[in-house]
């Protein structure tokens, strides 16, 4: 048994308890349905004293730069010491083949080194000279105070550090919900590397528990001065409401639509090996993940084609076998959407160039092909292991089509002409945009963050500091000052 299979509780003001709901979940293997753990929900009242906990723990927190220097190089290290554990019941718990676990495991080992660099920033100053004489000004950031942390199921590890780690080198404390279906390697993995790091009782909670018992709690908390969510818009849309009536910030990564444009100068077997990442990995369930092929119709067949044969090679199966690309969905209602989606496409008549199939809750891949820009299914985000191929009149067309969504988090595109590329680029109402690469990239120091419907706030460093912290502006006057009456 992995040992995070065994700590199936809340970690709340430094203590691992059960859930006071007498609801017991049960945490599944996506693959074969086996029972990881089963979990006695945190309640209303449990959340609330995480809060109350993580307030009062926060102050002397967010004062000891030492102490936040000391606990982030010990959590660190004790995430390299124990990776094979971590990397396993990402396997079990998610779904996540070796490929997608290493991806996730460096990620998040490069976003905490990251963030250990942006300890020395809160306390100090930066002096500017004021239009007044003998004025001096200094501009200070100091600690947001709580954090809420709220977090998916696809990338569950390193979506939920890329806030935490930062927000706790910045001074802040963090109550931290994770997705339950993958609340182990989300909630309890991190829990328990903070708790043997050292960090104080209260400064981080994980709550293992449901929207149905918390409601608004998580984002209308009184003591939560952010929330930083990842996951859908209809979600964010609702946490930007409810926070906003309060007057709370908020970081929110929200949905996506990607397009991957393949211009008429393209190489399309470059293409088309970033084409193949950029649709499966992780069985295409990630926010970034390629939605839209959208292809120049003088490159349209031979990327096809090309991209159908490679899709067929890709292998699926059990996610622990590591030549394995396609695991496991995550549960059974996204592969009955998955399954839905394929039905639409058949019934409009667009083209089933390679049609999965459902083995237990794998969904080998599909690639449908000539679809209508205006069709529902480009306005739809996949999820799954399924290639939407739109065929563009022109590079421009196809920049208009990639630009026909409410959605605007990550693209692509493919020309040998880095300079027009770029051009394009800057067209792109998206917040990112990769040049001869696919869609899913992320980095510790890059600016992430989404447009649109997809998003408020960007994450890296150095802009995550804009987020998590408060700025205070303090003067000193020097030499009295003459004022006019």
């Amino acid at each position: 048994m992995n040992q995070y299979q065994k700590l199936n509780q809340s970690y709340i003001n430094g203590k691992w308890i059960d859930g006071a709901e007498d609801t017991v979940i049960e945490l599944h293997n996506p693959y074969n349905m086996d029972v990881l753990a089963n979990v006695k929900i945190a309640s209303l009242e449990q959340v609330n004293e995480a809060f109350n906990g993580s307030k009062e723990a926060q102050k002397d927190w967010g004062k000891n730069a030492a102490l936040r220097k000391k606990v982030m190089t010990n959590a660190i290290k004790y995430f390299k010491d124990h990776k094979d554990d971590i990397m396993e019941i990402l396997t079990l718990e998610s779904g996540s083949t070796a490929i997608k676990a290493n991806l996730e495991f460096d990620l998040t080992a490069g976003v905490m080194e990251e963030a250990l660099t942006l300890v020395d920033h809160i306390g100090k100053f930066e002096e500017k000279t004021s239009i007044i004489p003998d004025k001096m000004n200094e501009n200070y950031r100091l600690p947001k105070g709580v954090i809420s942390s709220i977090a998916p199921f696809n990338f569950p590890l390193y979506l939920s550090m890329r806030t935490i780690a930062p927000a706790l080198a910045l001074g802040n404390a963090v109550v931290h919900k994770a997705d339950l279906q993958c609340g182990l390697v989300s909630g309890s993995a991190i829990a328990k590397a903070f708790e043997e790091a050292g960090i104080p009782s209260g400064v981080f909670q994980s709550l293992l528990t449901t929207p149905d018992v918390t409601g608004d709690a998580m984002f209308n908390h009184e003591a939560a001065n952010l929330v930083s969510f990842t996951g859908s818009t209809s979600v964010g849309r609702r946490i930007g409401k409810v926070a906003g009536e309060q007057l709370k910030d908020v970081s929110l990564e929200l949905g996506g639509n990607a397009p991957f444009c393949v211009m008429s100068d393209a190489d399309i077997d470059k293409a088309v090996d970033a084409a193949v990442f950029g649709k499966y990995l992780h069985q295409g369930q990630i926010c970034m993940m390629t939605n839209r092929f959208i292809v120049h119709k003088d490159v349209y067949d031979e990327f096809t084609e090309k991209f159908v044969a490679r899709s067929k090679e890709v292998k699926h199966g059990d996610p622990r076998d590591p030549d394995v690309i396609v695991g496991p969905l995550i549960n059974e209602e996204q592969m009955e959407k998955s399954l839905t989606h394929i039905q639409k496409a058949k019934d409009a008549g667009y083209d089933m160039l390679l049609e999965g199939e459902q083995i237990g809750n794998i969904l080998t891949p599909t690639v449908i092909g000539n679809i209508d820009n205006d069709s529902d299914l480009l306005k739809t985000e996949m999820f799954s292991p399924i290639a939407l191929i739109v065929k563009g009149s022109s590079d421009e067309d196809i920049i208009a089509k990639a630009n026909d969504t409410q959605f605007g988090l990550s693209s692509a595109i493919f020309s040998k002409d880095e300079d027009k590329a770029r051009e394009y680029a800057l067209e792109l109402n998206f917040g990112m945009t990769h040049i001869n690469d696919q869609p899913v990239n992320d980095e510790p120091t890059a600016m992430f963050g989404g447009m649109g419907q997809s998003g408020i706030g960007r994450f890296g460093s150095p802009y995550i500091i804009d987020e998590f912290t408060e700025g205070k502006w303090i003067s000193v006057q020097k030499r009295a000052r003459e004022f006019p009456f």
